[in-house]
């Protein structure tokens, strides 16, 4: 299933349109208040996220989102007018899995879409415990423990920590983190990496030292 939220009519029957000819089921909503509402009943495979909507914008809907682990994990694709560095980077910061900028081709957001279900299935297939230096991380069941105490991610966050226990004592570079972790290239301003990073060492809180920052390159779990 996957949910549209976007209160353009015209853009909304398209993209439903444009889904159901490929099999996908679809629910679209005009208003952040009819999603809310139906998300209480399912959980959506994908979102397809307007930013400038009436009620509540979408940079704001993907916070919350990805604040709770109940949605923590759900992929969202950012559909805006909006198409400067800042706005990308926002939107990625914010947790957003990709972003495409209006106005944009059916086929082309097809791609978009399937790309990014398939990263979601192909990590999905990739599953296991990781524990080292005091964190431990279950990949089956998306949670993760610093010490005794369990730390709530954001699914960026979650893959991150992942990626870099899982390459412990090897530095991986800003561009690596991007291309693995976002599916994205260094065009998109490595600030992202370094936001995420930051915050993720946050909420390890004594344990945030396990990652340690190789100056001018990148980053290593140790």
């Amino acid at each position: 299933m996957i949910f549209i939220l976007e209160d353009d009519e015209n853009i909304r029957k398209l993209i439903n349109y444009s889904l159901n000819s490929q099999g996908y089921q679809v629910q679209d909503f005009s208003l952040p208040s009819a999603f809310w509402k139906a998300l209480e009943e399912q959980k959506p495979d994908l979102l397809l996220l307007d930013i400038m909507l009436p009620e509540e914008d979408g940079i704001s809907i993907l916070k919350k989102l990805r604040s709770d682990y109940t949605t923590s994990t759900i992929p969202v694709i950012m559909l805006t007018a909006k198409d400067s560095e800042f706005d990308v980077v926002t939107g990625l910061d914010a947790g957003a899995d990709d972003y495409v900028t209006k106005p944009f081709g059916m086929l082309a957001l097809m791609s978009r879409i399937k790309a990014v279900l398939r990263r979601y299935e192909k990590s999905a297939l990739k599953k296991e415990i990781l524990e080292f230096g005091g964190i431990k991380i279950d990949e089956n069941q998306h949670t993760v423990f610093a010490g005794d105490q369990q730390v709530f991610l954001t699914v960026k966050e979650f893959d991150l920590l992942a990626l870099l226990m899982k390459n412990r004592g090897s530095v991986l570079t800003r561009d690596k983190l991007l291309e693995s972790v976002w599916d994205l290239s260094s065009n998109v301003e490595s600030r992202t990496v370094d936001v995420h990073i930051r915050t993720l060492r946050a909420k390890l809180g004594e344990y945030e030292n396990n990652i340690e920052t190789i100056r001018g390159v990148g980053y290593k779990f140790i």
